[in-house]
């Protein structure tokens, strides 16, 4: 039986009269402080799962690979986080995701997790008999990778749906169309699109007319 957490969201947003467009870049009024970049860089602990930045996004290709997931066209990522289990005597990266900038928008890939063939229900074995509910590896790399683009400047993410849309309405995330990513992110592969402002404020999408 996989370990499971209660759902934890973000605090509901406060109503304001204008909300800012999703590719507008905002004055940051009435917007929440991010975290600072040391502080949300540090290495983090969940339910036996280690979480930190890679130093090299490379160390996460075999995982992207092995699922068939996009992979950033760029040869610098952002930054790229995995989720790491106790094996043997050492670790194993189990989970990343990865991030491409574009000016004040990043987009997400992944999360990619790796899931034992011969466990049902989306658990990873830790060792010991124990297991991690996948879906919620997934979950806690997403809200580092929102700390770390928060603590980076960026304002919007975006991510794809890859099945995951429990987790991208859990932190806020909402579904727009392709016309709202820059130009410099467009054409990338995948089908559907949610993308996620910082701060506390409400937002309303204008699609791009340029």
């Amino acid at each position: 039986m996989g370990i499971r957490s209660k759902p934890a969201g973000r605090r509901p947003a406060s109503r304001r009269a204008a909300a800012p467009d999703v590719a507008t870049p905002t004055s940051g009024v009435g917007l929440a402080p991010g975290p600072s970049l040391v502080s949300a860089t540090l290495p983090r602990v969940w339910q036996g799962t280690g979480y930190r930045p890679l130093p090299h996004a490379d160390a996460a290709r075999r995982l992207f690979d092995f699922a068939a997931a996009p992979w950033p066209e760029t040869a610098t990522p952002l930054f790229c986080w995995g989720a790491h289990v106790a094996a043997g005597t050492g670790e194993r990266l189990v989970g990343a995701v990865v991030a491409e900038r574009a000016e004040r928008a990043a987009m997400l890939y992944g999360p990619v997790i790796e899931v034992a063939p011969a466990v049902n229900g989306g658990e990873i074995p830790m060792g010991g008999g124990e297991f991690v509910d996948a879906l919620e590896v997934a979950a806690q790399l997403v809200a580092a990778a929102l700390d770390h683009a928060s603590a980076l400047g960026v304002e919007t993410v975006f991510a794809r749906p890859q099945g995951l849309d429990r987790i991208w309405i859990r932190y806020g995330f909402l579904p727009v169309p392709e016309g709202a990513l820059p130009a410099a992110l467009g054409g990338r592969q995948g089908v559907g699109l949610y993308a996620w402002r910082g701060g506390t404020a409400l937002w309303t999408f204008r699609e791009r007319t340029d």
